[in-house]
């Protein structure tokens, strides 16, 4: 198959670069830009493989993590209401209530706690899955057979895992609401309608995109920094768990940074 070679050297140089933010940085683009072009070039190859490999890893990250996201989801949208609510409404601000909600969970801390979940969960196995198959020269075997790990292995985990954040953090926003419209009509004064209309006036459409912008940049940070740990592990099993660290702490730094980033260019 055309490009293993490149696959291979990239994955040797990921390797033997070292920590350099700057080289971290530029290794986890190129990982990008080889997964799509591999995902072009050998768009014929293989495409049932890569599509089940694609859904049974939406499965783990999206489907099996409905649960935790529903708990964190009630009870951050009924602590935001607790916490703003019962005060605003003692000062006469209870038309604020779904104003802070938004701010609070749909601009922020929606897309992010729900880039949290995923990293605890799909990121440190994807480190830990990758981190295996290169140690039990898995990796090494699936290029000898002609095959593109970055192909066949990678670019499924980038789809899969960017989807399901995205749709993880949909979810997660509608149910904080639902949590928060419950909270808001036993605490305060307002009718479920008046709530209702004050959150749709002030919902915005930037709102929402910018929402979904984050959730999808989270996406792909999350499988391409775990994705590249995985790969820069080399001999021994030991270093998988350094790895599957690494993949957590650089995973969250970068959503912090890339949050603020966004944040910063549409809020200021």
């Amino acid at each position: 198959m055309r490009g293993v070679k490149s696959e291979t050297s990239v994955i040797d140089f990921s390797a033997r670069k070292g920590w350099s933010r700057a080289g971290f940085v530029l290794n986890v683009f190129t990982l990008l830009f080889l997964s799509f072009k591999e995902l072009w070039t050998e768009r014929r190859f293989g495409l049932n493989v890569i599509i089940h490999t694609t859904l049974k890893q939406i499965y783990f990250t999206g489907v099996e993590a409905i649960k935790i996201i529903t708990l964190i989801s009630l009870v951050l949208g009924a602590i935001v209401i607790i916490e703003s609510g019962a005060q605003l409404t003692k000062l006469g601000g209870g038309s604020l209530v779904a104003p802070i909600l938004i701010m609070v969970i749909i601009r922020e801390l929606g897309p992010l706690l729900t880039a949290f979940v995923v990293i605890g969960r799909s990121g440190t196995a994807i480190v830990t899955e990758l981190g295996n198959m290169v140690v039990a020269h898995e990796i090494e075997a699936i290029e000898v057979m002609g095959i593109s790990p970055v192909h066949f292995i990678i670019a499924p985990r980038i789809i899969a895992v960017t989807i399901a954040v995205m749709v993880l953090s949909v979810y997660f926003n509608l149910v904080a609401m639902v949590g928060g419209l419950v909270v808001s009509t036993l605490i305060t004064t307002a009718r479920f309608s008046v709530f209702l209309h004050n959150l749709a006036i002030s919902l915005t459409l930037t709102d929402v995109s910018v929402s979904l912008l984050k959730s999808l940049v989270f996406g792909l940070i999350i499988s391409l920094v775990c994705s590249y740990n995985g790969l820069s592990v080399k001999f021994s099993s030991t270093e998988v768990p350094q790895a599957a660290t690494r993949g957590v702490v650089n995973s969250i730094l970068s959503c912090f940074i890339v949050n603020f980033i966004i944040t910063l260019l549409f809020y200021l």
